[in-house]
């Protein structure tokens, strides 16, 4: 992958040192409270650009795969968290904004810019918390590998929520979380331009391997999913926003 062949990217990288200092007590912590096991992690390529793709079912999903990949996770955050307090430690933390119902070009010139860098960038396709099955899938995650070449690693969030839990809904205190990281898949990089046929495209290989390496986590764990959110607790189905910089694909 070739910095110039890349679409234009943020100036700088999202802050790293206070998630850098956070993931080991961040990491105990949590394991104080549930038991946490991470299958496969050098499955995550150690070093270079890498996209993590993950189910979400739960609301600490993100700071799970923050804090307790093998790399450090800029996760593509919607940009609803970040008011308040809450706002400035995620921002401290290199975490990244992201408006999920309008084109957010600043949120991918920020992954971008971590993955030029050869960071580790986080999201979740389906847009927003459910049943973690895959069935909505948005093209971000995607688009980053056709325009980066960088392998994307499905990541499978078990035991986040418990079943038929609200949105906002914890495992119980003791209870079993397990990560799973799959097999890495990648796409040829593609130079402008891109067709919306042609990330439609990639993003249905992305999702069927995503399938796979999904059914074979639950397999290898004899885990299931939650189920769906309780009637009314779904939030609208956001479109992740994610166009390139300056041109449209």
């Amino acid at each position: 992958m070739s910095g110039a062949e890349l679409p234009a990217s943020a100036d700088r990288h999202p802050p790293t040192r206070l998630l850098q200092r956070l993931r080991a007590p961040s990491a105990a912590l949590v394991r104080r409270r549930w038991a946490v096991a991470v299958h496969h992690a050098e499955r995550v390529p150690a070093t270079g650009g890498v996209v993590l793709a993950a189910n979400h079912v739960g609301a600490i999903d993100g700071p799970l795969l923050a804090v307790l990949a093998p790399r450090p996770v800029h996760a593509l955050t919607k940009q609803e968290m970040f008011a308040g307090p809450l706002g400035g430690f995620l921002r401290a933390s290199g975490q990244i904004p992201l408006d999920r119902f309008r084109p957010d070009p600043g949120a991918i010139r920020t992954c971008l810019r971590v993955i030029r860098d050869g960071g580790a960038v986080g999201i979740f396709p389906e847009g927003t918390r459910g049943d973690g099955e895959l069935h909505r899938f948005h093209h971000g995650a995607a688009y980053l590998a056709l325009v980066t070449g960088v392998p994307v690693v499905p990541v499978t969030m078990i035991g986040t929520r418990p079943p038929g839990g609200g949105s906002n809904a914890l495992p119980e205190r003791g209870g079993v979380v397990e990560i799973v990281f799959g097999r890495p898949w990648r796409t040829t990089q593609q130079p402008w331009p891109r067709t919306r046929e042609h990330v439609a495209a990639t993003s249905v290989l992305l999702r069927g391997h995503m399938l796979s390496e999904l059914a074979a986590a639950l397999a290898d764990t004899r885990r299931s999913l939650p189920g769906p959110l309780p009637a009314g607790q779904s939030e609208d189905d956001p479109d992740t926003g994610l166009v390139e910089p300056s041109r449209e694909l």
